[in-house]
């Protein structure tokens, strides 16, 4: 199929007659080369003055004319190919028509010129629209004015003048409908191509926030029933009653890990799903409880969390509790025995800061706390921190151990205010 030239509209869907007019473009063009071919030669060979309209048969038809009606009838064939090629041919039988044919009236050879200036503003700018189009005008005007009918405003010369004139404008108009409708087509493509890139980007994120829940539920949960069941499992015998007290340390996690992961999951459902979780986010409201769970494990604790006087944005307070979850989960698993780990969460007029602090305790397996970027830990860690444009820095300390120390941006007091404005108009 021919290429589509600049600014037209390609193919619609749809039946009947323009869609198959709009799907074979080569043999609508023929049948109109032949359509003017034979109209050329009926106006040949027609009297345009009789007493009661056009007469038939008044004139006879001469091989000049049929020659010039098969050339320019012939040239329309090839129209949307080489539109300017097809003007200047159908351009010059035109004159030449005005020149050998003395005799009135004249064959009008002319009319396949409109169709070819019109095929051409259609398909072209309108820079070239104006520049050919008038200097068709006047070329052919000019010639019809010097070899045509007299005197030399007789209305033939002059409905030259007006056809050219009317062909240029008409194609021009079917040009910039065809623009603008492309235009529209475009834009409707491009808004439903950004809605669906919105739809995409807010499922990953999506993924991403369920993914790095899961993993510190798992991971903080699944690391304090290893380390309990191995203490079951060694003093079994020796001493029942410790062995008894880490299983039930061992039952509490795994229930509490159960509780999490059905509250985070939970948020996989339908919003008319009854069995919808209604629990609130882990916070720093219940870091004790967290703290508490590590140190029943064999994990001394240093706390030190100042009561804040206004609550936490929601997003930051459950990132720094998962933040210490993370980081002590990897002492944990990570230091030697006899470590011990050190929370300090402090709040300043802008910004929360969290510090998880730890000795290496004496090593059980290689260099205790994991280098700083390894795990999959730190990467969520950071990408929980980088999702509230905050600051992370891990890595060995000087004297032993490791430090995670985390920068949380608050939001201004104007924010505030406006978001919880705007919580009010939503509950009103």
């Amino acid at each position: 199929m021919t290429p589509l030239a600049p600014g037209q509209a390609g193919p619609r869907p749809g039946g009947g007659p323009l869609a198959w007019i709009r799907a074979h473009p080569h043999a609508c063009d023929t049948a109109l080369a032949l359509a003017v071919f034979a109209a050329i030669l009926v106006g040949a060979m027609a009297g345009p003055h009789g007493p009661h309209g056009p007469r038939f048969g008044e004139r006879e038809l001469t091989a000049t004319t049929a020659l010039l009606a098969a050339v320019a009838g012939g040239a329309l064939a090839l129209r949307r190919r080489f539109p300017r090629s097809v003007l200047a041919v159908t351009v010059v039988c035109t004159i030449l028509e005005l020149l050998l044919e003395t005799e009135a009236p004249r064959a009008p050879v002319a009319c396949s010129v409109v169709i070819a200036l019109c095929t051409l503003a259609a398909r072209t700018d309108r820079s070239t629209t104006w520049r050919v189009g008038a200097l068709t005008v006047v070329v052919l005007t000019a010639a019809a004015m010097l070899f045509g009918a007299r005197p030399w405003y007789a209305q033939e010369n002059l409905g030259i003048f007006a056809w050219t004139g009317m062909a240029a404008a008409a194609g021009d108009a079917v040009r910039s409908r065809r623009a603008f409708v492309a235009a529209i087509r475009e834009r409707a493509e491009r808004a439903e191509r950004t809605r669906e890139e919105e739809a995409r980007r807010r499922v990953a994120e999506e993924r991403m926030r369920i993914a790095r829940e899961l993993h510190d539920v798992v991971a903080h949960h699944i690391a304090l029933v290893n380390v309990q069941a191995g203490v079951a499992s060694h003093v079994m015998d020796s001493r029942p009653d410790q062995a008894k007290q880490a299983l039930a340390h061992v039952r509490e996690a795994s229930r509490s890990a159960l509780d999490e992961l059905r509250a985070t999951v939970g948020l996989l459902r339908q919003s008319d799903d009854p069995h919808a979780p209604t629990e609130p986010a882990p916070g720093l409201a219940v870091l004790d409880h967290l703290v508490d769970g590590f140190v029943r494990s064999g994990l001394p604790v240093d706390l030190d969390v100042p009561r804040p006087a206004d609550a936490l944005p929601a997003a930051i307070d459950l990132t720094a509790y998962r933040i210490v979850q993370e980081a002590l989960t990897n002492v944990h698993k990570h230091a030697g025995a006899g470590a011990r780990a050190t929370v300090r969460i402090a709040r300043g007029a802008d910004a929360l800061t969290v510090t998880v602090l730890d000795d290496d305790g004496v090593p059980d397996h290689g260099p205790g706390t994991p280098e700083p970027g390894g795990g999959h830990g730190l990467i969520g860690m950071r990408e929980r921190v980088a999702a509230l444009r905050g600051t992370v820095e891990t890595g060995p300390r000087p004297a032993g151990g490791f430090r995670v120390h985390v920068r949380l941006p608050l939001p201004t007091v104007q924010a505030a205010h406006r978001a919880g404005g705007c919580r009010a108009g939503e509950t009103g």
